[in-house]
């Protein structure tokens, strides 16, 4: 049997002033395939865990489980999400991950703690920026035919590239984030820039009002904001490719 892991918390906010020993049930609150969550206590750290059968199934169902357990969490206190389908083997091993990084850990609560994230999604509705974002493909030739297309690749992405930096520029400037992360994409129609806020939680109604003007204000674009979220985009490193086998 081995552990599942959902998110990293403080255990205080669980046990109060008590400092567990051993994992204790998270009441009322299960996991992946009805399992029972615990916290394991790890210092002042509580990692939410159940039980899981290595080898067993992980599913569509099981994502939406995995995001329910550090949602709850998330109600309560800040938490640290572990990627979508970590497990560690045995005891050793998950209180090992946490001992070897805490230091960054205890770094990411103390940044983390009272924000959380909002999730926009930018649709551009541009006729020629939908020209920008086709694909060329390099002819199996040299010469002058094939540095033709190679330029032609180099000046959309450069278009590309200026259109993200502007729209996101021009979002950031109206929506005042701590954080961002930006990606973009081709979509039906145009580009889809994903757009990640890390924003004070106290903040949001100020947040969703800002929202709402400049989703009057940006011509062009269709704009869908959602949230609250945990800080999925803004987990450090070390969390991210934390090992969760025995190695």
């Amino acid at each position: 049997m081995a552990w599942y892991a959902y998110c990293i918390t403080e255990q205080q906010a669980f046990q109060g002033s008590i400092r567990a020993r051993r994992p204790f049930p998270l009441e009322n609150l299960k996991g992946i395939n009805g399992a029972q969550v615990f916290g394991y206590p790890s210092g002042d750290f509580a990692i939410i865990v159940s039980d899981f059968v290595k080898g067993g199934p992980l599913t569509q169902q099981s994502v939406m489980e995995h995001s329910h357990v550090v949602s709850a969490c998330f109600e309560r206190t800040t938490v640290l999400p572990f990627r979508f389908g970590t497990l560690f083997e045995t005891d050793e091993a998950l209180r090992r991950a946490v001992r070897s990084n805490r230091k960054a850990f205890l770094a990411s609560v103390d940044r983390l703690r009272g924000k959380a994230e909002m999730h926009l999604k930018v649709v551009v509705k541009d006729g020629h920026l939908m020209e920008a974002m086709e694909t060329l493909h390099l002819p199996n030739t040299t010469g002058g035919a094939y540095l033709s297309v190679l330029r032609e690749k180099a000046s959309r992405q450069r278009e590309r590239q200026t259109k993200v930096r502007s729209l996101s520029t021009q979002v950031s400037r109206m929506l005042h984030p701590l954080e961002e992360e930006v990606s973009c994409r081709k979509s039906d129609g145009g580009m889809l820039l994903d757009i990640a806020h890390l924003i004070d939680h106290s903040s949001l109604e100020k947040y969703q009002n800002r929202f709402h003007s400049a989703s009057t204000q940006i011509k062009g674009c269709e704009m869908i904001m959602s949230g609250p979220w945990p800080p999925y985009h803004f987990m450090p490193v070390k969390l991210r490719t934390v090992n969760g086998g025995n190695s």
